[in-house]
């Protein structure tokens, strides 16, 4: 009973979540407060803070692995176990999962969190899922994730931005990059020049896609001068693979 009355305090506690923003430099912040009263002394978003996994956890992790392949023992486990565990545990768990590359799980333990009495949408929170599902090529998960946190009105910084379209131009996904990339030039933020770079390099495979970026960039920071690699780049590449290989 002592533990369930704890528990239930922390879940009626005030969130605080911390945003990056890009006022001055790439390390400003922005504070969002949500919950039932402001807290004099910021915290840091609980997606951003080191992530320790309790024996519980640990327990609960290993469960999940293990069922996945019942479903309805994974189910009941869900419902008996995973819904119980303290709230540093299930996001210990999650980060766990995505660390792995775990879809299947980080994408159901990604709706148990947000049913959770003390869920509030969090950048980091979302920034971290499609890490996850662009890394490991998940197209159809990854705009279910996006359809969700646009419902719930997170909005990314520019850094972020630019890193998340980084991350699908990496994973392969030009075309889900250039989807988040629309939606990074109509953000109420101010574009800044360093994650337009991050996007650039990452689209030196797509030259036609990094020809419409650079434009932009140009229209942007009419001062500031892009790298563009000689043209002849790949095609040397290639040239000396095909000469390694006889």
């Amino acid at each position: 009973m002592w533990r369930q009355g704890q528990n239930l305090l922390r879940r009626a506690s005030p969130i605080l979540i911390v945003l990056p923003h890009s006022s001055n430099s790439s390390y400003g912040i922005r504070q969002i407060i949500t919950g039932s009263a402001s807290s004099s002394s910021p915290s840091v978003s609980i997606w951003r803070r080191k992530k320790e996994m309790g024996k519980e956890g640990l327990m609960v992790a290993k469960e999940l692995k293990r069922l996945q392949s019942n479903p309805v023992r994974f189910e009941r486990f869900i419902k008996s176990h995973v819904s119980r565990l303290l709230k540093s545990d299930l996001v210990a768990v999650l980060a766990e999962f995505q660390r792995q590359d775990l879809v299947y799980l980080s994408m159901r333990l990604y709706e148990v969190v947000r049913k959770e009495i003390w869920y509030r949408p969090d950048m980091f929170f979302y920034r971290d899922m499609l890490f996850m599902l662009a890394r490991n090529k998940k197209v159809d998960e990854a705009k279910k994730v996006w359809e969700d946190l646009k419902q719930e009105g997170v909005l990314f910084d520019q850094h972020t931005f630019g890193d998340l379209v980084r991350a699908f131009l990496d994973g392969g996904l030009p075309s889900e990059a250039m989807h988040i990339y629309d939606e990074m030039r109509r953000s109420p933020d101010p574009p800044m020049s360093l994650p337009y770079r991050v996007i650039l390099k990452g689209l030196l495979p797509y030259p036609e896609l990094r020809g419409k970026v650079k434009d932009d960039f140009l229209e942007l920071f009419p001062d500031i001068v892009v790298y563009d690699p000689p043209e002849d780049l790949f095609d040397e590449e290639e040239w000396r693979k095909e000469s390694e290989d006889h």
